[in-house]
């Protein structure tokens, strides 16, 4: 039973590791950090996996569990996250590579997204991910009104960030 929960969890995981690597995009600043970050988010999911219920959709539980990664990682710049090795578990992904190098344009908009708070930042990726309102929320654990105000303020933001 084990072998086959690690192998239904590979294969969600690659699926939708481009959340992941999103998602660290936002949170980091660095390649190394990109890796920590996106080690630390896989193992987090493993760890809580047996907990989904499957209530939700996979990604909209993944999106969940890793910006709380994120965000509880990246919040106090003083605490250092502990990493575990991904080397002990028996599990491996096959990462695809993220070449940022041609992509001038999201290189800007991910500046502007960076000077935004953690909430902030988790709402704009949600939004840019193509999530309606309801799921937003669900995902943030706010209300649906609350979002949609959240949002109208952030673009008011960005537009004042890239603009200036």
């Amino acid at each position: 039973m084990k072998k086959e929960t690690e192998h239904t969890f590979v294969k969600l995981l690659e699926e939708h590791q481009n959340i992941v690597h999103k998602i660290c995009r936002m949170y980091t600043y660095d390649q190394d950090s990109h890796h920590d970050l996106f080690q630390e988010i896989t193992i987090q999911l493993w760890k809580a996996y047996p907990k989904f219920r499957g209530d939700a959709k996979f990604s909209t539980w993944m999106y969940r569990v890793a910006l709380n990664t994120a965000i509880t990682l990246y919040r106090k710049s003083k605490r250092k996250p502990q990493t575990q090795d991904i080397e002990q578990f028996s599990f491996k992904i096959k990462a695809e590579e993220y070449d940022d190098t041609t992509e001038q344009q999201l290189k800007i908009m991910y500046a502007a997204i960076k000077e935004l708070n953690d909430i902030d930042k988790a709402l704009v990726f949600l939004y840019l991910e193509g999530k309606n309102y309801s799921e937003i929320s669900e995902t943030l654990g706010i209300s649906e009104v609350n979002a949609r105000v959240k949002m109208n303020r952030v673009k008011k933001k960005l537009k004042d960030i890239l603009s200036a």
